[in-house]
């Protein structure tokens, strides 16, 4: 690493008095250079990407895919019989529930989806509905925290942060990596954390009421005193990183503060929902009178997309229907049927979604065994749905297959890790070459596992 010159702090408020002169730019630009964090090793991509970003759709508590996406006619002929469960280790004697609303076929393609999703029904031709779907857990704790890192329990970088690390950020006023609402729980920040990754690589966490980022803004002082101070600040910072040599920690600080300080002009003009016309508003649902927050969201993303956010992450919460299931899972499919449809739908119209991968799912989904006489259902690990769209994935198709009772995944099967071995290929990365040396070895997101689904693939 090449050291920036050390100037001393006299010198530098004497500069920064003068306003903002050359010996102030000389350091603010060395400082930079020396600030970048290590790249991986082959480069940005390592093939060439059908997709240049991510929003991924995280649904909280795992969505009852039996009763939205994954039509089986013969829990009906079915229901009631008592068939043997298993649930991680355990197994138990349940009753059948039949789906407890009716699946149409869509008007485009030759899939099925429930009544509750009309919108999404709509826009099937642009999904990819996987159905093989399973991963290590039962327990929301570490399914949670495996559909985002990759691992049940170890701290590991978020997949949205390796995606940050190998790809970068098309706009460096913004971070590459932003969640929206995210989990204060299962997990929490180890979400959307970069653990051993670059601290520039971690998720920027903003909300869609009140302040976008707390205190992003400085009531204390103006934009040019404080652009002033900030370079007084980073070039003190500079010194004490040439004199530690190559130390993270104090190159993420300096990442921080010359992120924040452009966050402060350009992530609000990205907020900027009002410059929306009416028409675009009602495509996602969002009315005066109904606000709703994952329809906000929603647009958040495509216009986080447009900016040039490389990883957008979303989250819905209130999917975990051990009880209440009949009264609850309607209301959570209002939630995000327009939305998600609309913003796919926006996406397309706005030529965004041949590059955007839109990723669709829970840490795991339901069970055909009914629970609290027939008031809600198990979790399911074994075998649930998920969907992907746009970025090169083939549209209108199913892919996978559960057995007859929809309890374990039988036919086109997608672990956790070749979920994100796939999302990686799309973006343009190798999943086993993505790698970062951490005490003494080379991890990856996908650990020692995971197959790119090539399939799905146009």
């Amino acid at each position: 690493m090449k050291h920036p010159p050390k100037f001393s702090r006299r010198t530098l408020l004497q500069t920064m008095g003068r306003g903002f002169g050359s010996l102030a730019l000389a350091a603010v630009s060395q400082l930079s250079a020396a600030a970048q964090p290590r790249q991986p090793r082959l480069g940005f991509t390592h093939h060439a990407a059908r997709a240049r970003r991510v929003i991924f759709l995280y649904m909280e508590g795992g969505p009852s895919q039996l009763d939205m996406l994954e039509h089986k006619p013969s829990l009906s002929r079915l229901a009631g019989k008592t068939v043997q469960f298993q649930e991680d280790a355990f197994q138990f004697n349940g009753r059948l529930m039949p789906a407890l609303w009716p699946f149409d076929p869509c008007p485009t393609t030759d899939l099925y989806f429930s009544s509750l999703l009309p919108h999404l029904s709509a826009v099937s031709h642009e999904l990819c509905l996987l159905h093989g779907m399973h991963t290590d857990s039962s327990s929301h704790d570490q399914a949670t925290i495996m559909v985002h890192t990759g691992a049940t329990s170890e701290v590991r970088p978020s997949m949205g942060s390796w995606v940050a690390y190998g790809m970068g950020s098309e706009n460096e006023k913004l971070p590459s990596f932003v969640t929206i609402n995210p989990l204060d729980h299962l997990g929490g920040a180890q979400n959307y954390s970069s653990a051993f990754l670059p601290a520039k690589y971690q998720g920027t966490r903003i909300s869609v009421s009140g302040d976008l980022i707390p205190n992003i803004a400085n009531p204390f002082t103006d934009d040019a005193h404080q652009r002033r101070f900030l370079d007084l600040v980073q070039g003190s910072n500079a010194n004490y990183l040439a004199r530690l040599g190559d130390a993270a920690e104090v190159e993420g600080i300096i990442q921080a503060y010359d992120l924040a300080y452009h966050m402060q002009h350009a992530l609000p003009q990205v907020m900027r929902l009002n410059q929306e016309t009416t028409a675009t508003k009602q495509l996602y649902g969002i009315t005066d009178e109904n606000p709703q927050r994952l329809s906000v969201q929603c647009l958040m993303a495509r216009r986080l997309a447009e900016a040039g956010v490389r990883f957008i992450q979303l989250t819905a919460r209130g999917w975990d229907n051990h009880t209440e299931l009949p009264a609850n899972l309607p209301h959570r499919c209002r939630e995000i049927d327009q939305p998600i449809a609309g913003l796919i739908t926006d996406l397309r119209q706005r030529g965004l979604l041949d590059d955007t991968l839109v990723v669709w799912g829970g840490e795991f989904g339901r069970s055909a065994a009914e629970q609290n006489d027939g008031d809600g259902r198990r979790h399911q690990n074994m075998g649930y749905t998920m969907f992907l769209a746009g970025a090169g994935v083939r549209g209108g198709m199913a892919y996978g297959s559960t057995d007859e009772t929809g309890s374990r995944a039988v036919e086109g099967k997608i672990h956790t890790h070749d979920l994100h071995a796939t999302i990686l290929h799309l973006l343009g990365l190798n999943h086993e070459r993505l790698t970062y040396r951490y005490a003494g070895r080379d991890f990856r997101l996908t650990d020692v596992y995971g197959r790119v689904v090539r399939e799905i693939i146009s």
